[in-house]
């Protein structure tokens, strides 16, 4: 199995090239006529000392795309849409690292749409995201940026049928956002493959989940399968091992953006801590929810664990008369994205969700995000913490710990280089519900028992671990 894994070298320069690789994996040294100076290294920018454009026809923007932006109320450009916009016009290949609800997105999107307007054909540009969520999301965007040119844009993700997602990408769509695995399963059709056979774009959003090792082999097979000819554009929020490396062995093949270092929240996110005994987490949580009509929270995401935390969770809510949709992986595609649609539209004011839920969504009306279980990976809790003060706006992060997990909460303060504050709660206000929601918790734990859920997550388990041993690979714990 190693003998097959490409050396990370390797790996960038397939990632990054615009050509085929040469016999040499370092470049020739260039004849040097100017002043003696060391190389330039990969240009970077800090988001604080930026001066910003005060306009996206700064950026070298077509007249209609200035006009989408400031008819969707796009005033104007982010640091991170100011700096990237520009280069990828330019041809450039971009790792971009910025806060989560800087404006990463439109920063891609935008440049590709004007070169599609160019030369409309397809496939044009391919995106590729972590979960199913955020690329219906990023489809969304898409189309809304790219109206005035009747874009044409085909989601490929998993829970839909195949054969329709295949004849969609058979009509050759303009841009394509997919998650890798069922692209990957698409790609394997003959024709399939030869309609991405002139891509321009290929974009990684979200890029250090796909650059995971979960996806390694189905990253690999659409790389082959894509032009070398192309430009490549990364954008996360967080800087992970595996972008640093792509960082380190690509020379100045791409243009790095490195907004707060890619490690900070957002100043206008205030961020606090809530010590819980582990036995009454319930009791906290329902007393929480309860007020916050009272509050001013138009809407909060709670973030669990696991699958089995978010269902049970759920049923309890709904003991205690909370109305809460769930939004995990045990769910079919048509639930998950039912759940999110009526918290997006307001019907519902709670989600619960597993860290399916935390890359790239934007709810403008998310005031408050809880972490009902902390993140055992700091760059989660960023991910986390970021779907509330997007965009300027104020947002409140409260997390639950335990005695077990002040370890791990001195591990997220020293990224994120800010100390959590403590959430003030009235102890006595908490305890009066304690009757309602212990009775709550036994109906809730016997609903599980009755509908099966035990044995179904027990199934899909041992489904996934013999994947992964057949894989050889191991999920980081």
């Amino acid at each position: 199995m190693e003998a097959e894994t490409p050396a990370p070298e390797q790996a960038a320069f397939r990632i990054f090239s615009t050509s085929k690789p040469k016999p040499k994996p370092e470049p020739e040294p260039e004849p040097d006529n100017r002043p003696s100076s060391p190389p330039k290294p990969p240009i970077r920018t800090q988001s604080k000392t930026t001066v910003e454009s005060d306009s996206f026809s700064d950026l070298g923007l077509s007249e209609w795309a200035v006009a989408t932006c400031r008819e969707l109320g796009m005033r104007r450009p982010t640091p991170v849409q100011h700096q990237c916009i520009p280069r990828i016009l330019a041809g450039d290949n971009v790792l971009a690292v910025a806060p989560t609800g800087s404006g990463k997105t439109a920063a891609f999107t935008l440049p590709i749409l004007h070169r599609l307007a160019e030369e409309l054909f397809g496939v044009y540009a391919l995106v590729l995201s972590p979960t199913r969520e955020l690329a219906t999301q990023l489809a969304e965007q898409f189309r809304a940026l790219g109206a005035p040119i009747n874009l044409r844009c085909v989601v490929a993700i998993g829970g839909y049928n195949t054969i329709d997602q295949a004849k969609a990408l058979a009509k050759k769509p303009h841009v394509v956002i997919a998650t890798p695995g069922r692209l990957r399963a698409l790609m394997e059709g003959v024709e399939i493959a030869a309609a991405f056979s002139h891509t321009k774009f290929l974009v990684l959003d979200e890029a250090d989940r796909v650059l995971d090792a979960n996806f390694k082999e189905d990253l690999d097979v659409i790389l082959r399968l894509l032009p070398k000819k192309r430009q490549t554009l990364f954008f996360s929020a967080t800087m992970t091992g595996n972008l640093q490396t792509l960082s380190k062995v690509s020379g100045n093949k791409y243009f790095l953006f490195e907004g707060d270092k890619g490690g900070k929240t957002v100043e206008t996110l205030k961020q606090q801590y809530l010590k819980v005994p582990p036995d009454l987490k319930e009791l906290y949580l329902s007393h929480i929810l309860s007020n916050m009509e009272e509050d001013g929270t138009r809407s909060a995401i709670v973030f669990v664990s696991t699958c089995r935390t978010c269902h049970y969770l759920e049923l309890l809510l709904e003991e205690v008369g909370q109305a809460a949709v769930a939004l995990h992986s045990h769910k079919s595609q048509s639930l998950r994205l039912a759940s999110l649609s009526r918290f997006k539209s307001g019907q519902v004011p709670v989600l619960l969700a597993t860290d399916v839920a935390s890359r790239g969504l934007d709810i403008p009306t998310v005031d408050l995000v809880i972490n009902y279980n902390i993140p055992r990976d700091s760059s989660d809790y960023i991910h986390r913490v970021g779907r509330t003060a997007r965009a300027g706006r104020g947002g409140l992060s409260i997390s639950f710990i335990t005695e077990r997990d002040e370890s791990l909460v001195h591990e997220i303060e020293g990224v994120i280089k800010r100390k959590l504050g403590e959430y003030n709660c009235d102890e006595k206000a908490v305890f009066e519900d304690i009757t309602q929601v212990f009775v709550a918790r036994r109906v809730a734990k016997m609903k599980m028992i009755d509908d099966g859920f035990e044995e179904q997550a027990q199934e899909r388990k041992e489904r996934k671990l013999k994947v992964l041993t057949e894989k050889g690979i191991k999920r980081k714990r």
